[in-house]
């Protein structure tokens, strides 16, 4: 039993981190009420975190492999923790706002070391269930959110949701320092500031202009400066020493490829949130009851991740990636064709597929990434597979959003219905396409006689 308590505190920060990015989206309506802002005005609650965590995932994730894992986790959830306990503390919008945005810099010190401390902890067989496990509560803890969030907020409130996570903090504190083990001595590369900055502001813009959902001026501007900070991104890791992200890596097709996956996957993720709206406008349904009806996919792919977590060490990670994030867009097609006489038991067998698409995908993405780059760089690891999921995410709801939208102009009964269709038809087409992205990868790879790293 001693064997699985590391996992045990990785899976506690791990849950805290990814219920925080959707457990506030239920409670705006009332935060709106008490401070008297407007849901626009509100918007930042949420978009303000994962802003934060996008832009700072690869840098922190630079960080731990400097400090170690452990430290840097611990740093996170101290973090996180205080900053919680401001969100439930604010006197007004700003105030919750920038306490958010405090926490976001908590959630990415346990977002990319969470892993890191799975590969570094764990061997062989045992690390294939730790990392089955792993993904399992990452899946779990995303799609309960909005439950969990209707829940508290329904009957104590919506500060609950952010006083709820003290007493998890202090606990995942404790058994963290008890079992993991201290980090060894680590490797003392010269940091990356300009590579930093470039990704930051990248980053920020990028998830700026996504979370506007508009096409208004600066919408566009930070767009443009998105790309134009990127550019100077790679321009500078192609110069430094000691890249924050090494650009010799995108060379391989397949690795590109699996990143690519990655983003996609999070679209089964993003489409959550319109199928919530549907639920909600569509049916009346109460935000417990909308989150009681998402629960197949998250039964789905907490089951299956635990399952293929063991199958990792005889299977090669990128064909389980691919049938993972083909079986998400299966998932979401058995989803098309809702009406307005539908029910929320239609979805029911499209939401159970794409779970069990999730929960294949989640474990073998990871070590694939992981497996793609050399030992030591368990934190790029991580800052990379974070980073292409957040940022995955973001531009996800903006996408989907717009087919969402499109669909659903109308206004006519039903059309919540139809936005709903367009959504679950980007989601397939992208699934398909960047799973057999990675099947072509897969034989590429087999032709060559080679195999990049163990993925």
């Amino acid at each position: 039993m001693r064997t699985w308590w590391p996992l045990v505190a990785v899976c506690l920060g791990s849950a805290l981190f990814l219920v925080d990015t959707t457990v506030v989206t239920v409670a705006l309506p009332d935060i709106g009420r008490d401070f008297g802002a407007s849901l626009g005005a509100l918007q930042w609650v949420p978009n303000g975190y994962t802003l934060v965590l996008a832009v700072l995932m690869l840098t922190v994730g630079s960080l731990a492999d400097r400090w170690g894992p452990r430290v840097t986790y611990l740093a996170g959830l101290t973090v996180f923790g205080i900053a919680s306990l401001g969100c439930g503390l604010a006197a007004n919008s700003g105030e919750l706002i920038a306490a958010r945005g405090v926490q976001g810099i908590g959630g990415a010190g346990i977002a990319v070391t969470g892993f890191a401390l799975v590969m570094g902890t764990y061997r062989d067989r045992t690390r294939g269930t730790a990392i089955g496990v792993y993904f399992a509560v990452n899946g779990l803890g995303a799609a309960i959110g909005p439950m969990l969030g209707g829940a508290l907020t329904e009957f104590w409130g919506w500060r609950a949701i952010f006083f709820v996570n003290l007493p998890v903090v202090a606990l995942t504190v404790v058994v963290t320092v008890l079992a993991v083990r201290r980090d060894g001595a680590t490797e003392k590369k010269p940091l990356d500031p300009a590579g930093m900055v470039t990704f930051g502001a990248a980053a920020a813009a990028l998830t700026y202009g996504l979370s506007r959902g508009d096409w208004s001026f600066a919408t566009v501007a930070s767009l443009v400066v998105a790309v134009a900070a990127f550019a100077a991104f790679v321009v500078v890791e192609r110069r430094v020493p000691n890249p924050l992200l090494d650009p010799a890596l995108f060379r391989d097709f397949a690795f590109s490829s699996l990143l690519a996956c990655s983003a996609a996957s999070t679209l089964v993720f993003a489409a959550l949130l319109y199928l919530s709206i549907w639920l909600q406008s569509g049916l009346g349904l109460g935000p417990v009851a909308a989150g009681f009806a998402l629960m197949p996919l998250a039964a789905a792919s907490f089951v299956t991740s635990t399952v293929a977590g063991k199958l990792l060490h005889g299977v090669a990670p990128r064909l389980m990636l691919a049938i993972g994030v083909l079986l998400g867009g299966a998932g979401c097609a058995l989803q098309l064709g809702l009406t307005a006489e539908s029910t929320a038991t239609s979805v029911t067998a499209g939401l159970v597929v794409a779970g069990v698409g999730i929960g294949l995908a989640g474990p073998a993405m990871g070590a694939a990434v992981g497996g793609a780059l050399p030992p030591g760089r368990g934190g790029m690891a991580a800052g990379i597979l974070t980073t292409v999921r957040q940022l995955g995410q973001t531009l996800g709801v903006a996408v989907l959003g717009i087919a969402f939208r499109a669909g659903a102009g109308s206004g006519a009964a039903g059309s919540a219905a139809r936005g709903l269709d367009d959504v679950y038809l980007v989601a397939t087409a992208a699934a398909a396409v960047t799973g057999v992205l990675v099947l072509v990868a897969v034989r590429a790879a087999g032709r060559s006689g080679t195999r990049p790293a163990r993925a």
